[in-house]
């Protein structure tokens, strides 16, 4: 079987060649805020068979194509300005590298003529993305945007995936050039080779307390299906990665709950106390390495198994007894022919890690002071929401409500940056609603964490994206308040927040807003707001003290004071 080369198109300048890439390698959709720095692209798009989500700050666009990098395995593609729009974008672009997402940022650049004379918002993306990229790169010329568009892709996705940088100057994307488009990108699935598949099943043999750790990214619901069906033959304990609870299901008997923050401990006792850790596609960088003391660096105490998909993470940190360079994907894959020569001897092992996550994750026993019980909301919204419901936030103490309490049962249902950066949520949910108008799209927020880019509620009302926000309101920067009374308690400094009335603001926007203040309300708004076909925002007023699940400030204080 031969390939045709591509026929060699006509003269078209560098803007419409680039989108033409675009759509060649499969492009649907894509996010961006507009400058005059790139509007050949943008006229170029004009014609495009490529759906444009305009957007009000370059951080949300980013974020925003960050999400759908994060669900598909495919790069999210944004378009930002010159100068300001390409570092309002680098909030998007840092989670893109600390969450392992592919994401390629196409940013304008000022002409060729005038670069290196500091012109009108001129900046070296090199310089400045350069740490933060796998790759950055300047097209200088029309007739490589093929070449090097193709190489953003196959970066951006090979390996650990991760975010791109493509700087546009505004004369090259003018120029016109005579140049065939270059083949669709093909991700490569690197595989375990047949004798370290043996070498595993025979360190399973042996053990008598493994588990096994799920992270990273570069799966997809066959491959979460294909490791459930593994634990299941094996009873093998799973634990989920921080913030990667989608990838094993959390109503499977040998699901242990996940490695975050305020893990439970009982589970971290289970890690620590294993014979064999099986560790699958992620990192275990500081949030799951519970501030890497889990594991000893360099050499755990505990036999690991690493599995991943960039050989220059295997040994990084940790020495692996065995190191397997594979992705995710074909690992599991490759798991369907391990099977157990006899009845393994840890199942009560497997039985009670799942039933001690049940016991931390049950939301009935839980009461924090206040009119709003956000445990009978968690349990409320468990028995309505459909079990796919794609929950998003960013970061900030209310996201342990969704991370401890909700059961995430299916793939691409979870959207948290792994980097901890705050305003995330908004921005995903609309990236996620723009690509699956089908699903239910909830997201979680705190009052300092939603007005980080809540102006993007307007791109959800633009669009017509009926997603719904659970806006928890506290009236300060919650998580540093909390280390603030722990370190230095009763000095209250730059942590208190006077907020607006969020249900005028939403209903400002053109779209659903409610206040909730007490547990009753809650049932009726949701429904409401559900009913809406709106974006909806629901006010839910927490009472200050209400700092963790199971703590309050004056707690915390006080445990902090008694220590002298």
């Amino acid at each position: 079987m031969t390939i045709d080369a591509p026929l060699v198109n006509p003269r078209r300048t560098g803007g419409q060649i680039l989108v033409d890439q675009l759509v060649a390698h499969g492009v649907k959709q894509l996010f961006c805020v507009p400058g005059e720095s790139y509007l050949a692209v943008l006229d170029a798009l004009h014609d495009a068979c490529i759906a444009v989500t305009v957007c009000r700050q370059e951080g949300g666009a980013t974020m925003m194509a960050e999400a759908q990098g994060k669900l598909t395995g495919q790069p999210g593609i944004c378009f930002v300005t010159r100068g300001p729009g390409a570092t309002n974008a680098s909030a998007g672009v840092h989670i893109a590298q600390q969450d392992s997402t592919p994401l390629i940022l196409f940013v304008g650049q000022v002409a060729r003529g005038a670069l290196g004379r500091d012109a009108f918002q001129e900046l070296d993306y090199r310089a400045v993305f350069g740490t933060m990229a796998k790759w950055v790169v300047q097209i200088d010329d029309p007739a490589r945007v093929p070449e090097l568009v193709a190489r953003a892709f196959r970066v951006a996705t090979s390996g650990r995936p991760g975010p791109v940088v493509v700087a546009l100057p505004e004369d090259m994307l003018t120029e016109v050039a005579t140049v065939a488009d270059a083949l669709p990108c093909q991700v490569i699935e690197t595989h375990p080779g047949a004798a370290q598949m043996a070498e595993l099943a025979q360190r399973l043999q042996a053990a008598r307390q493994p588990v096994a750790l799920v992270g990273g990214s570069r799966w997809s619901a066959q491959a979460v299906r294909e490791f459930a069906a593994f634990a299941q033959d094996w009873s093998l304990p799973v634990y989920c990665s921080f913030r990667r609870q989608m990838l094993f299901p959390a109503n499977h008997a040998c699901y242990g709950g996940d490695v975050g923050l305020g893990a439970n401990p009982r589970l971290l006792a289970r890690i620590r106390s294993a014979d064999l850790l099986l560790l699958v596609g992620g990192r275990l960088s500081e949030v799951p390495a519970q501030g890497y003391e889990l594991l000893a660096i360099p050499n755990p105490a505990q036999p690991l198994v690493h599995v991943h998909a960039d050989a220059g993470e295997l040994g990084k940190l940790y020495r692996p007894a065995q190191a397997i360079h594979a992705t995710p994907q074909a690992f599991a894959a490759a798991l369907q022919r391990l099977r157990p020569q006899a009845g393994v001897p840890w199942q009560a092992h497997a039985r009670a890690a799942h039933a001690e996550y049940l016991a931390w994750s049950d939301p009935a026993a839980i009461r924090i002071p206040g009119m709003l019980q956000m445990g009978q909301v968690m349990q409320h919204l468990r028995a309505t929401l459909p079990a796919d419901t794609l929950l998003c936030n960013g970061a900030g103490n209310f996201a342990t409500w969704v991370h401890r309490f909700w059961p995430f049962t299916s793939y691409a249902s979870q959207l948290a940056p792994t980097s901890g950066s705050m305003g995330y949520g908004l921005p995903a949910g609309v990236g996620a609603k723009r690509l699956w108008p089908e699903r239910e799209v909830l997201v979680f927020a705190g009052d300092g964490d939603f007005l980080m880019h809540g102006q993007e509620f307007a791109t959800a009302v633009q669009y017509g994206l009926p997603i719904i926000v659970l806006l928890l309101d506290n009236a300060m920067y919650g998580t540093i308040r909390m280390h603030q009374e722990r370190e230095y308690p009763g000095r209250i400094s730059a942590t208190q927040l006077k907020n607006p009335d969020f249900k005028a603001y939403a209903q400002a926007f053109g779209g659903h807003g409610e206040r909730v203040e007490r547990t009753e309300d809650f049932a009726p708004a949701l429904a409401r707001a559900r009913a809406s076909g709106l974006p909806s925002l629901l006010h839910c007023l927490i009472d200050p003290e209400a700092i963790t699940p199971t703590g309050t400030l004056q707690g915390i204080r006080q445990a902090a004071l008694a220590k002298g």
